[in-house]
């Protein structure tokens, strides 16, 4: 159930009934009230935007960009409304309403059903009739229904990683200086981001080389690449060019590992202690002809190879 509000709330309402046991002490001799019907469940879905154009874009707003949007518009059967799709909104709310129209719904929030594209579908479903000023909150997780490969028109997604969270308010931070001030504090924790480009490669996969971006941490500088493919393909890929000795970015970097998220692998590299994200543009070009090369070669693993790869699988990282 959607409940709409024009005060964001700070997480989704629980549903967990109360302590059976001590209904029954409240009113001695009651039987137990019939239990509720049992809600239908979502199936899990490992790899949840795979078949949605931009899939790397749309793991990256979930997992990586700490502030960015992209556009989409929902098919004619669901109104053809234009729908901000965002990382991240104030308290970890689904949806919200801008004063100026402006419909966003988020990638980053609390709970899921185990599909996130039926967990965002759910969510904008639910945020087209929000007014001006409105909020969504979610009290109960999505039951089976249409996901967003099912209400969304074709189309690539394209991530824009902003350097603020001033699209929560849009221009209305300028008129108040409360809003103003939160968006302040919110912005001072934000880890720099940048998108470095990617090429689109003749030699590359169908679905592309995916997105890599750039972030700032603890005085430390890493590359965190999404790459569209079957994890365990892309895996193999990074084991052979681990082997030949070929997997750094360029000379100062280091592959530190790889972690997986929405059924996809990123690797991560840790970079020389002060690179900026436009000193890795061609470094990143000359890496992506490596990779693509990797992935499009189905010859057995060598010894080598596999114990490359075990190597990477035992440095699994996260990094948020």
């Amino acid at each position: 159930m959607a409940k709409k509000n024009r005060r964001p709330a700070t997480r989704p309402t629980s549903t967990r009934p109360a302590n059976r046991g001590q209904r029954a002490a409240e009113t001695p001799g009651a039987s137990a009230a019939p239990a509720a019907p049992k809600r239908a469940a979502v199936d899990f879905v490992a790899r949840p935007f795979e078949g949605l154009g931009g899939e790397s874009d749309w793991v990256a707003l979930r997992e990586i960009v700490p502030a960015g949007l992209a556009q989409v518009t929902t098919t004619a059967e669901h109104g053809a409304r234009e729908v901000t799709i965002v990382s991240l909104l104030p308290d970890l709310v689904p949806a919200l309403r801008r004063q100026d129209g402006a419909l966003l719904v988020a990638l980053q929030t609390v709970g899921t059903c185990g599909d996130a594209s039926r967990d965002v579908a759910n969510a904008i479903l639910h945020a087209l009739d929000l007014e001006p000023g409105d909020v969504l909150q979610l009290s109960d997780p999505p039951e089976p229904g249409p996901r967003l490969q099912d209400i969304l028109e074709p189309g690539t997604l394209v991530a824009e990683v902003q350097e603020t969270f001033a699209y929560w308010v849009g221009d209305d931070a300028e008129n108040d200086p409360e809003v103003a001030s939160a968006l302040e504090n919110a912005n001072e924790l934000m880890v720099p981001t940048v998108e470095v480009p990617v090429p689109a490669l003749k030699t590359a996969p169908e679905g592309g080389l995916g997105t890599a971006y750039w972030c700032r941490m603890n005085g430390k500088e890493f590359l965190r690449w999404i790459v569209p493919a079957q994890d365990e393909e892309t895996l193999d890929a990074l084991a052979r060019l681990h082997a030949k000795r070929v997997s750094a970015i360029e000379e100062g970097t280091r592959l530190i590992g790889a972690f997986r998220t929405c059924g996809v692998l990123v690797p991560v590299w840790e970079l020389a202690r002060g690179t900026e994200a436009d000193e890795l543009t061609d470094s990143v070009a000359a890496f992506a002809e490596r990779l693509a090369d990797a992935l499009a070669t189905t010859d057995p693993l060598t010894p080598a190879e596999r114990g490359a790869r075990s190597g990477l699988v035992s440095r699994q990282v996260r990094l948020r």
